[in-house]
């Protein structure tokens, strides 16, 4: 039940969640293992090419840790049913989901972002491109959102989205995550 699992679509925004990812195995421990909708390989939007470790259909969300949702154009083609189905599971199951940038339109068409705390590429984005999504006086002009166990982040916000996520899945390095937020936040520069 420590697996954390990365739906990769293709087309998949590689950079939103590949700090999280990194740091999820590297810093906190946990594995990672990449689901698709098909056993067939996917390529990033960088030409990244991803044979996922499991299709969609083979995945038990009541063994997963958390289930990660990087952006992509492919969110913006309408309701993937099976993704809806995942992620509904997922919170069922009392199981935590994180959607970054076009991925938060596969949680609004899903129905979790009718009820709880959220932000996405902006409030009409979610309009839109999810005609049936009624979450409008729950969503937040902000880079990173946690509520309920679901985790939404535009896309110009991974390290926020990273922050949630370390949140989410180890609440007890409070302070290691604050820090690694205020690293990412200010930048090198600063």
């Amino acid at each position: 039940m420590n697996t954390v699992y990365v739906l990769l679509r293709d087309g998949f925004a590689d950079w939103e969640a590949a700090s999280a990812l990194a740091e999820l195995r590297r810093t906190f421990g946990f594995p990672v293992k990449t689901v698709g909708l098909a056993p067939e390989a996917v390529s990033s939007m960088g030409g990244l090419r991803v044979i996922p470790d499991l299709a969609l259909p083979e995945f038990d969300p009541v063994g997963a840790a958390m289930l990660i949702l990087p952006g992509g154009d492919a969110w913006m083609e309408g309701e993937s049913p099976e993704v809806s189905g995942a992620v509904r599971a997922m919170a069922a199951a009392g199981r935590p989901v994180a959607a970054i940038c076009g991925a938060t339109l596969a949680l609004a068409w899903a129905g979790l972002l009718d009820d709880r705390g959220h932000t996405s590429n902006g409030e009409d984005f979610l309009v839109k491109h999810v005609p049936r999504y009624r979450g409008r006086r729950f969503y937040r002009p902000a880079r990173a959102v946690s509520e309920h166990g679901v985790i939404t982040a535009n896309g110009l916000a991974p390290f926020a989205f990273a922050a949630e996520i370390f949140r989410a899945l180890a609440p007890e390095r409070s302070e290691e995550i604050a820090e690694y937020e205020k690293l990412y936040a200010r930048g090198l520069l600063d």
